[in-house]
């Protein structure tokens, strides 16, 4: 929804919180429409049991007319007030020089979720300022939310397909389809939302299984190919173990995502990093770096390098005690770029000799052909799966 010069997204969170995003302009030529998205939104979340969150972070203006807006459509909400956050210096003075009873600022989004979870946990009362909800309890929150959107739009894809009653059955032909494969949920949603719909009895008639591919890969004979998690965690221990590195991730592309990285399998990274590099978009990470520019990318320190030194992305890093890092891209035969392995150091400098180089660039490429083949082959079968049953009346 576009409000004059602002937009106004909508990210379910998990079963806790809704969260509104603004972004722009909010002027007075948007407030109307602005109050009645925030009507319709507050109503739902009310039906639903969940707290709205309104995040203000991508906001460059707020004029009088759009915060009487806010005030009359929250002012009731003393009790259970909307959170509203991520506001900068501007517009919070603006937010804070009018009396608004029915919001709550909060610097970060990680903080109002904080506080969802706090007052849940306590079986509600006060909502205050500030936040303790524990670490686990906000990455908890945060990555469901990731695939939470992408899973409602499969399941309203499978409703619409199958005729069938309701969310509960949709997610039950989900459910199975993965279980039967061992593909993750997110992966066969993200399947249904992008795939073509099913032409016929078969979802691809036709499809002609390739052969698997062949990993070397540190006891390859004991290595399921068609175990997503034993490939991974396969490879992360080839990684480190030829780049003598302290720890490792590898980010694999979401095509329901425009091809966004996700993290697949780490090794040595905390919560709180993990949870920064869950879904990478763009640099200046160092997976998003290697992915735009198909090529490896060597940083030999955060702390110096001017794009991830002040970053949330380099901070993480820090924080984990990485000071040097090396991300190399999984490229198919055909160029296709299907995810990035990165490398972490705690000492700063460039540590990789050329062989060493060459050895990761050729591990990195047969996880692209893997991948590329999980996807058609794997995938696709949950997908046979999933049609057949749906097409049965589940």
């Amino acid at each position: 929804m576009t409000t004059g010069e602002a937009t106004v997204t909508v990210q379910p969170v998990a079963e806790r919180a809704v969260v509104l995003r603004l972004t722009g302009t909010l002027d007075a030529l948007g407030a109307g429409v602005l109050g009645r998205e925030l009507d319709l939104r507050l109503r739902r979340a009310d039906e639903r049991g969940l707290r709205l969150v309104l995040d203000v972070s991508g906001v460059r203006e707020v004029s009088s007319t759009a915060v009487q807006t806010l005030d009359a459509h929250t002012r009731y909400r003393a009790v259970g007030p909307v959170l509203v956050t991520g506001a900068t210096p501007q517009v919070r003075r603006v937010l804070t020089t009018t009396s608004l009873p029915g919001i709550r600022l909060y610097a970060s989004l990680e903080c109002a979720l904080a506080t969802v979870c706090a007052c849940e946990n306590q079986g509600g009362g006060d909502w205050p300022h500030a936040a303790e909800g524990t670490p686990a309890e906000i990455f908890g929150l945060r990555a469901k939310a990731r695939t939470s959107g992408t899973i409602g739009v499969a399941q309203g894809i499978l409703i619409a397909r199958y005729s069938l009653s309701g969310p509960a059955d949709a997610f039950a032909l989900l459910r199975a389809a993965s279980q039967q494969h061992n593909v993750p949920l997110r992966v066969v949603a993200s399947a249904v939302v992008t795939a073509p719909a099913p032409a016929g009895e078969q979802w691809f008639p036709g499809r002609r299984h390739t052969p698997s591919p062949v990993l070397e890969l540190p006891q390859a004979d004991r290595v399921d190919v068609r175990d997503r998690r034993q490939v991974l965690r396969a490879a992360l221990y080839a990684a480190v173990t030829l780049a003598d590195a302290d720890a490792a991730e590898i980010h694999l592309t979401d095509q329901v995502q425009d091809e966004a990285l996700v993290l697949e399998a780490h090794h040595g990274l905390d919560a709180a990093y993990r949870d920064c590099l869950a879904l990478v978009v763009g640099p200046p990470a160092v997976c998003a770096r290697a992915q735009a520019g198909g090529r490896p990318v060597t940083v030999p320190d955060v702390a110096a390098d001017p794009e991830l030194a002040g970053h949330p992305v380099g901070r993480a890093a820090l924080g984990v005690g990485s000071r040097a890092l090396y991300g190399v891209p999984m490229t198919t035969d055909t160029g296709d770029s299907t995810g990035v392995v990165t490398l972490h150091r705690t000492d700063p400098g460039a540590w990789l000799g050329p062989g060493e180089e060459d050895d990761l660039e050729r591990l990195a490429h047969e996880l692209a052909g893997w991948w590329s083949w999980y996807r058609r082959t794997i995938v696709q079968d949950a997908l046979e799966h999933l049609h057949a049953q749906g097409a049965a009346g589940g």
